[in-house]
């Protein structure tokens, strides 16, 4: 009984906020902005976002770095990231809609979204449905098809080489 009532919220949510936005793939020269999602609880995200923040610099790629930390923090805890680019657990309501405010529900617009975070849930899938972007890309396949592309690997370094070389294989 509560599934279904979580599912009714969620697809009202959907409906609402995030409604379906044409996307495709895109050359690297047509790329000038990019929002790469990561998760602070996975192994190497600060190195991974090095590494991203090189490659687009290099590019000339406007980047925001979008961090989800959903850890519970002791009272002498800090975060790791910005207050600002950080969705932490009590952003997000009981169904796992990120509340209004946050960096996801900004309206603001890329031509390249990187979903790098390994946890597959309704946060995730609704905030890569929410960001308006024209070419999304992640690392696990989403419901309704929503990344453009899905790169897969066994480790994180596998992963970026991957989609770095895809990205500039496709210059024109």
């Amino acid at each position: 009984m509560f599934e279904k009532i979580l599912d009714s919220f969620r697809r009202r949510a959907i409906r609402k906020y995030a409604p379906a936005c044409p996307t495709s793939l895109l050359p690297l020269k047509e790329i000038h902005t990019a929002a790469v999602i990561l998760d602070v609880e996975e192994d190497g995200f600060n190195e991974c976002k090095r590494e991203l923040e090189t490659f687009f610099k290099t590019y000339g790629i406007k980047t925001d770095f979008i961090f989800f930390d959903f850890r519970k923090l002791e009272k002498n805890e800090l975060l790791l990231t910005s207050i600002q680019n950080t969705v932490l657990g009590k952003d997000i309501n009981w169904y796992g809609m990120p509340r209004q405010g946050t960096v996801v529900m900004a309206d603001k617009s890329y031509d390249l979204l990187i979903y790098l975070r390994g946890r597959l849930d309704f946060t995730g899938y609704f905030t890569v449905r929410r960001m308006a972007a024209r070419f999304k890309v992640g690392i696990s396949e989403m419901p309704d098809k929503v990344l453009d592309m899905v790169v897969s690997g066994d480790k994180r370094e596998e992963i970026l080489r991957s989609i770095k070389d895809y990205l500039k294989k496709i210059r024109l």
